[in-house]
């Protein structure tokens, strides 16, 4: 199994022992910043089964991070690094201003189309924006921890993969559980956004990638499947998505 998003702290070496005890034998370790992004591909170089995602998050987008983003560049050109993100909009914490968010975004899609890797789209409270920047972008879009419900059809009709994180197993969350039951198998990836979103039966816990093995098992309930073989499919979509 692939924990295909997870944000990982100085403690990482331990996490990833536990994540691998558990069965979740790749995870793709996600940088919102330039400085991360080294850190995190210099830790992708040295462990087995970890890839990195290099972005600049848009929370960082009146920061220092937003005028250095073309430092990504080069370090997206490692075999390791299999993916622009997370980028995006975020309206809803609203940590910097709209505008300064949409130019480091369009930057950053840029920046995939350069290096032929899929982007990792984050996005609050901004469907349409997010739409309107991704219309011209040919590319691999994986929609991460999918909350946006209108954001489902266009998703569908564009081939777009969608990731489900410890959210979609809450008991309240029937509008991303419908969803979780349309998107296409051979669209749908899993992820904990680790340290965040703890699955239910560990809520309240921080989150590690170990804990993706939960999401997995509610996804398979809903959509009717065996979770193994559900697995096998996510892992499947990954290695196309991410082209492991």
């Amino acid at each position: 199994m692939i924990d295909t998003h997870a944000h990982l702290g100085d403690d990482a070496d331990e996490v990833l022992a536990r994540a691998r005890e558990a069965g979740v034998a790749r995870v793709v370790a996600v940088a919102t910043t330039v400085d991360e992004a080294r850190r995190v591909l210099d830790l992708a170089e040295s462990t087995d089964g970890l890839y990195a995602a290099l972005g600049v998050h848009p929370h960082e987008a009146s920061t220092e991070n937003a005028a250095r983003v073309d430092e990504l560049a080069e370090l997206l050109a490692h075999p390791r690094a299999v993916a622009v993100g997370e980028t995006g909009l975020d309206y809803f914490r609203d940590y910097a201003p709209h505008d300064a968010q949409q130019r480091l975004f369009e930057r950053e899609l840029e920046l995939a189309r350069e290096a032929g890797k899929p982007v990792v789209i984050h996005t609050r409270a901004a469907d349409d924006d997010t739409l309107a920047r991704l219309a011209a972008f040919d590319g691999r879009v994986i929609l991460h921890c999918f909350s946006s419900p209108a954001l489902l059809e266009p998703a569908l009709e564009r081939g777009w993969w969608v990731s489900f994180a410890g959210n979609v197993t809450y008991k309240n969350a029937y509008d991303l559980r419908d969803a979780a039951r349309r998107v296409p198998a051979n669209r749908l990836l899993a992820e904990t956004d680790s340290p965040y979103l703890a699955p239910q039966a560990v809520r309240g816990r921080r989150n590690e990638p170990a804990y993706v093995m939960q999401t997995l098992a509610v996804l398979a309930e809903l959509r009717g499947v065996d979770a193994g073989e559900l697995a096998r499919q996510i892992d499947a979509n990954a290695d196309e998505v991410f082209a492991l």
